[in-house]
């Protein structure tokens, strides 16, 4: 996923896609314990891209509350 990306969903699509990436990463976690995984980098992306996600996330709160104040 890239950034540009990223910013230009909503806070439910996030989410989702929040949701979708920990699932994946969870599997691949299972995958790389039981020696089924075939590309370890793969874990380190998707770890990369959880934190994107959570990243972008927080900036729009930080700016949603920025425009309340």
């Amino acid at each position: 996923m890239k950034v540009k990306e990223l910013q230009n969903k909503s806070n439910t699509e996030l989410q989702k896609d929040l949701a979708d990436t920990r699932a994946k990463l969870a599997q691949l976690s299972v995958d790389y314990r039981t020696k089924e995984v075939k590309n370890v980098r793969q874990i380190r992306s998707e770890k990369r891209n959880v934190a994107r996600i959570l990243t972008i996330m927080s900036q729009n709160n930080k700016a949603s509350q920025g425009e309340q104040s």
